[in-house]
């Protein structure tokens, strides 16, 4: 369990450095990489891993970071990218189709847009450990046992 904690101090000393950058930089990116990704490094260096690096060495950092989500977390999904007040909102659920009501998206703001996407991510990565293990939201229906018969009239 410690282990667990830990990684979300790291985790949380991570979005603090994302969140004082000014600017995306390539050392913040292959932090981010190596401390909050699972499977990027584990990748051929020649396939999508190549095309992060890519990305990342280019300055392409908006590319770049829909990319890392998408390697990383393909179960979540941008549900609203917005600009208020010269700030970037970046919202990633598992179900954008539902109403926000019903929805529990994981949200991150920055000046920069690549850095709110990176942000949320890590926000993602962060309640992901902090849960321990994701909690089925669907109850769960246990077949009827045998011999179990329903005696109601419903006319």
């Amino acid at each position: 369990m410690a282990f667990a904690a830990d990684d979300v101090t790291v985790l949380g000393q991570l979005d603090e450095e994302l969140r004082l950058a000014h600017a995306p930089m390539p050392e913040l990116f292959a932090k981010l990489v190596t401390t909050a990704c699972t499977r990027l490094p584990r990748l051929n260096k020649s396939g999508p891993a190549a095309r992060v690096e890519g990305l990342a060495s280019a300055s392409a950092w908006v590319d770049a970071a829909f990319l890392l989500l998408e390697l990383e977390i393909p179960a979540w999904k941008v549900r609203r990218l917005v600009c208020q007040d010269s700030e970037w909102l970046c919202s990633l659920s598992r179900q954008p189709n539902l109403p926000i009501a019903l929805d529990e998206p994981v949200e991150a703001t920055h000046e920069i847009l690549p850095l709110a996407i990176l942000r949320a991510f890590v926000e993602v990565r962060r309640s992901a450990m902090g849960a321990g293990q994701f909690v089925a939201r669907v109850p769960q229906v246990q077949p009827m046992p045998e011999g179990l018969t329903c005696c109601e009239n419903f006319a």
